[in-house]
């Protein structure tokens, strides 16, 4: 499974890097596909009320008011028809590259396994919502896809007659199956949109809404599209005869030639194999997850930044129960913790300076904690010499910094780039453990654990809390957000920075020996 995620992630890696050449990183399609999802949603909910308008449920009358739409008045309501279909297909390719996506970043597992499962169920409702927009129609292809629907079903045995008698000559249906077929299409997607919204409840700020000029720039592409390639109907559908051809739809019922052709209870195991597959995914294998943050309410004085900051809701505050003098505490879920280490990085008390106790915020990672952190750092910073000495923090998700370490470049690993505290580059400096700190990660936009990139830009800005000190000099300090193909740049920019620095005066005294503090904690590999 491990190689079959890298290779769906160096796909997407390679396809998101060659987009960002072309948009920038706030409107990488790539990177809003669950935002792209929304927005074509609400296309197929608009232009299909429209739509529904002029439809008809009789069995003659259904095919009639399509033909109207699509030639009579096709300068509104067969464009409708068109923006209705096409925003559908445009909804299902987006939602399989999201799942896809998600697989590939292996944020799928561990305690993202209700997203993934949620994701699964949606995704087939879309499914069969566009599969019933077909039988409305009631062509040639809307008679196909009934027959062989209906008698796939049929098979299972569960119905007191079978359906597809419904569908054996002319006279055997009637009018209530379209009022049936247009109840279907419109409370399956109507479900869908109440399991997004459970989708949705352990993200906290999702972001639902594409920026504008992604999503006129979609629009814009479907109007075309619906234009120069207008939807069309196949003949009529008549019970009387059986079609030469139906010109299959590929798109959407690829699996028909074989649920014909193949024996019922094969395909039927096949699709029941292929669902708890699907569903079973997040568990082959497990993962393997470190320990939740946890809180020291010792240090804890109920700020609630760390809630603030929390990108899938696993912290919450509540009512002290230490008796200290604070309104509230914070905490944590440990079935909702991704363990991206946001909130240490958030918390007021995550301050390297302090030597009176061994350095334990009001919330920490155990695995990889900022005591841990602060000792990398000295560590790193006591073997640099030189000119243009840089001190590196960077996640494992972003551009890898292996063989990254020489004489003038310290690397300290991070669970995000979000963890680090800003005041640990003050720290840096102010120690003369480096003459400049380069902060790298994920791609713009595309941080693992979604809001890493962003918290730390804006505590750098001084515009989010904790805020970066004033006195840290702007041009002792870079970002990198380059992703994983990023080595090159990281590399390219770090002997640029080195450069610059060498021209600064100094700006700190000579090294000082750190004095004796607790010891600190030990950290599990």
């Amino acid at each position: 499974m491990r190689s079959v995620r890298a290779i769906v992630r160096a796909g997407f890696d390679r396809a998101e890097a060659s987009l960002g050449r072309a948009f920038p990183p706030a409107w990488n399609p790539l990177l809003n596909l669950g935002a792209l999802g929304f927005f074509f949603y609400w296309i197929v909910v608009g232009s299909g009320i429209y739509v529904y308008s002029f439809f008809d449920t009789g069995i003659t009358q259904a095919y009639a008011s399509i033909e109207y739409m699509t030639h009579e008045q096709w300068y509104l309501a067969g464009v409708m028809r068109s923006f209705h279909r096409y925003a559908s297909d445009a909804l299902v390719i987006v939602a399989v590259l999201h799942l896809l996506r998600e697989f590939g970043r292996d944020r799928y597992r561990g305690v993202r396994w209700f997203s993934w499962v949620t994701g699964m169920v949606v995704l087939v409702l879309v499914f069969v919502a566009g599969i019933t927009g077909y039988w409305l129609v009631w062509d040639e292809l809307a008679q196909y896809v009934a027959i062989v629907t209906t008698e796939w079903f049929d098979a299972l045995g569960i119905f007191g007659e079978p359906v597809a008698r419904n569908f054996l000559a002319p006279s055997t249906l009637d009018s209530r199956f379209f009022t049936l077929m247009v109840f279907i299409h419109i409370a399956v997607p109507l479900i869908a949109l109440v399991l997004l919204w459970v989708h949705l409840q352990r993200v906290a700020k999702p972001r639902i809404n594409p920026p504008r000029g992604l999503a006129l720039g979609s629009f814009v592409a479907l109007l075309v599209l619906s234009l120069a390639h207008p939807a069309a109907s196949r003949g009529p559908a008549n019970l009387a005869t059986v079609p030469d051809e139906v010109g299959l739809d590929w798109f959407y019922l690829a699996a028909y030639p074989l649920l014909e052709t193949l024996p019922a209870p094969f395909t039927w195991a096949t699709a029941l194999f292929l669902a708890a597959l699907a569903l079973a995914i997040p568990w082959l294998p497990p993962m393997r997850m470190a320990r939740p943050a946890r809180i020291d309410l010792a240090n804890c004085n109920g700020c609630s930044r760390c809630f603030a900051d929390c990108p899938y809701n696993a912290i919450t505050m509540v009512p002290r129960s230490d008796g200290a003098p604070f309104a509230a505490e914070a905490r944590v879920d440990p079935s909702l913790c991704v363990r991206c280490g946001i909130c240490a990085g958030a918390c007021p008390t995550a301050i390297p300076f302090r030597r009176a106790h061994a350095l334990s915020p009001g919330i920490d990672l155990p695995d990889l904690s900022i005591g841990f952190l602060r000792e990398r750092v000295e560590a790193e910073g006591a073997r640099l010499a030189g000119r243009g000495r840089v001190m590196v923090f960077g996640c494992g998700e972003g551009v890898p910094l292996e063989g990254l370490a020489s004489e003038r470049i310290g690397v300290v690993r991070l669970a995000c780039s979000g963890q680090l505290p800003p005041s640990f580059v003050d720290y840096v400096l102010a120690r003369d453990l480096a003459d400049g700190v380069l902060v790298t990660g994920c791609a713009e936009n595309a941080c693992h654990a979604r809001f890493g990139v962003a918290w730390t830009e804006a505590r750098f800005a001084r515009s989010r809390d904790p805020h970066l000190r004033q006195r840290v000099p702007p041009e002792r300090l870079r970002t990198l957000w380059a992703g994983r193909l990023g080595r090159g740049a990281l590399e390219a920019e770090l002997r640029a920075f080195a450069r610059s620095l060498e021209a600064l005066p100094p700006v700190a005294p000579p090294r000082r020996v750190p004095g004796p503090r607790a010891p600190a904690e030990v950290h599990r590999a």
